[in-house]
């Protein structure tokens, strides 16, 4: 089981040491942080985050007792009770052991009952199959592809805009007594 911690300074330098190459920085983030990732950056980014007031959240994935990725909410809006996800990245070494499934169980848990939001979005690259697949599982729909909004070296890439209501995370996965530390 991973539970969603607050990312801190402290864990800047092993988010840095993930994101090794502008492709995927990109991947990462789209265009909200610059290449190389820094110490200044990344505490703008973390600013006024995890407040009780936030729009945005921003967690380490803790496992076992060792960080294996990160995620965000972000641009929550109370009024019309939405957000974002986004951020995602899971440790290369902690791939393919079923964490990110667990991490946006979590996330949808965070947003669908502690924030008491009713539809979450998300933007993922159109190759990027395996999260695409992950999205799906846990009940995302996909509503559209933005073609060509990246252009990185010589290719452009196209993003394919996903959301989950929360009527649809309820039918889909039912109210799993998932834990976060927000």
């Amino acid at each position: 089981m991973v539970i969603l911690e607050p990312f801190t300074e402290e864990d800047f330098d092993l988010l840095i040491s993930w994101i090794s190459t502008p492709e995927l920085m990109i991947q990462w983030s789209g265009a909200h942080f610059e290449f190389p990732l820094d110490h200044v950056q990344l505490a703008k980014y973390i600013r006024s985050a995890n407040l009780d007031t936030s729009s945005d959240y921003i967690f380490k994935v803790m496992a076992n007792d060792e960080i294996v990725g990160h995620i965000s909410l972000g641009r929550v809006d109370r009024v019309n009770e939405t957000a974002r996800i986004g951020k995602v990245f899971i440790r290369p070494e902690a791939r393919g052991k079923g964490y990110a499934s667990e991490m946006i169980h979590q996330i949808l848990n965070l947003a669908f009952q502690e924030l008491k939001l009713n539809r979450i979005s998300l933007g993922v690259f159109d190759f990027n199959l395996p999260a695409i697949k992950i999205y799906k599982q846990a009940g995302f729909q996909k509503e559209g592809l933005l073609r060509q909004t990246n252009k990185v070296k010589n290719d452009y890439w196209s993003l394919i805009e996903m959301s989950i209501l929360k009527e649809e995370w309820q039918a889909s996965s039912g109210l799993m007594g998932i834990q976060s530390n927000v």
